[in-house]
């Protein structure tokens, strides 16, 4: 039995000696490829007043120049038919209105370049603030609520605003696409997507053609993270156009730069609140308003706004709740999915509440957090029961007890008390994250399972390998069906005519759906096979083969037990929940702001793990890229021309190996079997993002330890350096007007 046991990565060996094969790779391996470029517009907003391609024909190496009338189909590249896929009306700094195909890529610039556009400037909104001062919005709005928050009965009472900024996905590879067509015209695409269905059906319009038409097909990705969702499609059809159009292959790569300027992020938000507690701290009511930035176009910001109000509440029981979730639309690049989909956006807005109140309530930040976790028999606010809410409870335990938090607490107080200009402090936060998509539909997958004459095995399933190890805990999961070592399963790559109508790899339910359905099909064969004999598997596979068994099958799973009405937010949208504790120790210097993660201590709910080795690497990778999220990743555009100023690794940190804590413990939650899904395991991609929060917290208790000790700290999202030495300027300052008036 291979599940369970802590394996490789199945492409490990091909990582790290370089030779796994990448999209852009296979360009090398195509004859006669052509390059396409984009001819970007300098302006956030603006009319397509002029446009002239004549000169580009004039560059040496220019085949081809591709415009609007060149699309038989449709020009739009959206599931929301919001996304014209060449553009008269310039919806952000960077939209591409025309792209070239040239014999290299260079003439392909040129060209680019050649070409001349006249523009009329419009009016741009390019802040939140902004868009929500002009009323531009898009899409539904959305109202959670239970019961009607009555802050008359409230004994203590806060509100607040918060403003904290998305995130840049910086994947490894960038957007990519290679498209040919054969000689019965079936279009072929190699893309790096997420989700090879969609992709497809984008394609398939863009084109006048049918599904059957058009193959899509991922190898791999290097990286993803939710950017390569619902973005590839657009970029996929323009290479399949120019495909289409010259007989040739057309490959489509963006540099960083484009891909930073002209792709979406995730969505920042902006957050105003009402909170109400009782006088020992319990959660009473909530009153809240999240305005998601939405950027030019509506992408999956409904879905992304519908489940960052659904998590709000994270792990707490708050009886009365009114929560208002409405999509700004900005001049921006169109954001989109990104790893917790909106569920970090909500989470952060009540986990910042609790950190701002906790000092002003006069009860530890650890304490108040603790009293207001959901107990069992208590619902969600949309009305699903929080099953298993116990074990928040044991998860705090076990964190509390494995990174000697009491010990460690009084270790602190001795170094602030000695430290005047360095302050340290720990901070404890839970999660609780849902997880199934929340649209019903995409809750289903198959595969296809084939047995060779000689045993051998190869498997196809709908999910996308992306690094996180997914195709991996596929060959487990086979392997453990059929009683088979892992050396006699092959996977082979995801294409959408092998498994159709897929789902995307999103929402941390690649293994629960995929690995159900590759679950379901090998049980199909061995069912057919029951009774033929044979002393080995080999004999018993040739035995069937002779005997006209069928040793081929087409599995399928779908996820029972959920329902969801979006516009009334109400159902069991989640399979189940997924909880997490987490326990940071920072360091703070009060000369500069910066800081050290000094220790890190988490316990996960994984469930029944399929892969050990896998699990911890997505804890410790979540977990990082929250941190990145929460204390680095400065996205700025220029609040006047739209453009993206944190457009490459020279201005846009991500963490790296020095933001690792110095010490970094992972262990998961004991006894934790999840009934009715895939051994027992839970999804382990999304929820341990929001196990950063700690570090947050623990960045703004240091801040106020250069005060009183019981100063509110009010800290900015991602909290740099920067943010942080002015947050310690104003607790100091908070500080020295105590002591002013005390001497007076």
């Amino acid at each position: 039995m291979t599940v369970g046991r802590s394996v490789a990565h199945e492409s490990a060996a091909l990582h790290v000696t370089g030779t796994a094969l990448y999209t852009d790779d296979l360009v090398h391996r195509t004859a006669h490829v052509l390059h396409a470029y984009p001819v970007s517009a300098p302006h956030a907003h603006a009319l397509v007043t002029r446009l002239d391609v004549t000169p580009a024909h004039r560059i040496d190496g220019v085949v081809r120049v591709l415009t609007a009338a060149d699309v038989p189909g449709v020009n739009d590249a959206g599931v929301k038919h919001d996304e014209p896929l060449f553009p008269t009306e310039i919806m952000f700094r960077g939209h591409a209105v025309c792209w070239v195909l040239g014999e290299t890529l260079e003439a392909a610039r040129l060209g680019a370049a050649a070409v001349v556009v006249d523009y009329q400037e419009l009016p741009a909104v390019i802040t939140v603030p902004d868009a929500i001062a002009a009323g531009s919005y898009q899409g539904n709005t959305l109202l959670l609520e239970r019961g009607a928050p009555d802050f008359e009965r409230c004994d203590r009472v806060f509100e607040g605003e918060f403003e904290f900024a998305g995130q840049e996905h910086f994947y490894l590879e960038t957007h990519c696409s290679l498209a040919l067509v054969d000689e019965a015209g079936q279009v072929f695409v190699q893309a790096s997507t997420q989700h090879p269905s969609e992709t497809q059906e984008i394609v398939a319009h863009v084109l006048g053609l049918s599904s059957h038409e058009v193959t899509v097909q991922c190898l791999r990705m290097g990286g993803g993270f939710g950017g390569k969702e619902m973005q590839p499609h657009g970029l996929a059809a323009i290479a399949a156009l120019g495909a289409t159009l010259t007989g040739r292959p057309v490959r489509l790569r963006l540099n960083r730069a484009q891909d930073m300027a002209m792709t979406g992020k995730r969505h920042g938000f902006h957050a105003s609140w009402r909170v109400g507690f009782s006088g020992d701290g319990d959660l009473l009511a909530l009153e809240a308003t999240l305005t998601s930035d939405g950027g030019w176009s509506l992408d999956l910001s409904e879905p992304v706004l519908s489940r960052a109000l659904c998590h709000i509440d994270n792990a707490y029981w708050i009886p009365d709740i009114r929560v208002t979730g409405r999509v700004a639309r900005t001049h921006k690049t169109s954001q989109t999915a990104f790893r917790g989909f909106g569920g970090p956006q909500g989470m952060l807005v009540i986990e910042d509440i609790l950190g701002r109140c906790a000092p002003r309530l006069g009860i530890a930040p650890e304490d108040l957090r603790r009293r207001n976790f959901y107990r069992e028999g208590q619902d969600t606010p949309y009305g699903q029961p929080v099953r298993h809410a116990e074990r928040l409870g044991r998860t705090w335990q076990q964190a509390l007890a494995t990174s000697r938090w009491h010990e460690r607490q009084r270790d602190v107080a001795v170094f602030n008390a000695t430290h005047e200009h360095r302050k340290r402090a720990l901070a404890i936060t839970p999660v609780k994250f849902g997880i199934s998509f929340n649209f019903t539909a995409f809750n289903q997958a198959g595969a296809l399972v084939h047995v060779y004459k000689d045993g051998s095995v190869l498997i196809n399933h709908g999910g996308t390998e992306m690094g996180q190890g997914l195709h991996t805990k596929m060959l487990q999961i086979a392997a453990t069906a059929l009683g088979l070592p892992l050396s006699r399963v092959r996977l082979a790559p995801t294409r959408t005519d092998k498994v159709p109508n897929t789902s995307a790899t999103a929402a941390s339910s690649g293994t629960d759906l995929n690995g159900g359905a590759v679950k379901n099909a090998c049980e199909q064969i061995l069912a057919r096979m029951e009774g033929v004999p044979g002393d080995t598997w080999e004999q018993r596979v040739s035995n069937a083969y002779f005997g006209r068994v069928q040793l081929s099958a087409a599995g399928y799973y779908r996820t029972e037990g959920i329902h969801w009405d979006a516009m009334a937010m109400r159902g069991n949208p989640f399979k189940y929940f997924v909880y997490g504790v987490a326990v940071a120790e920072a360091e703070v210097d009060a000369f500069s702001g910066a800081y050290e993660i000094r220790r890190v201590d988490i316990v996960h709910d994984v469930g029944d793990s399929i892969s050990p080795l896998i699990d911890i690497g997505q804890v410790e990778g979540g977990f990082l890229q929250g941190l990145g999220w929460l204390t680095l990743e400065d996205l700025r555009w220029h609040e006047e021309d739209g453009r993206l100023l944190t457009g490459g690794a020279s201005t846009y940190k991500i963490p790296s190996f020095s933001e690792m804590p110095a010490e970094f413990n992972v262990g998961f939650l004991q006894q934790a079997t999840e009934d009715g899904v895939v051994h027992g395991s839970k999804a382990v991609g999304e929820p341990p993002f929001m196990l950063a929060f700690s570090v947050r917290e623990a960045l703004r208790q240091a801040v106020s330890a250069f005060g009183p000790g019981d100063a509110p700290v009010d800290l900015p999202s991602p909290a740099t350096p920067e943010q942080v030495y002015w947050a310690i300027r104003a607790t100091a300052a908070r500080t020295a007007d105590v002591r002013l008036t005390t001497m007076s």
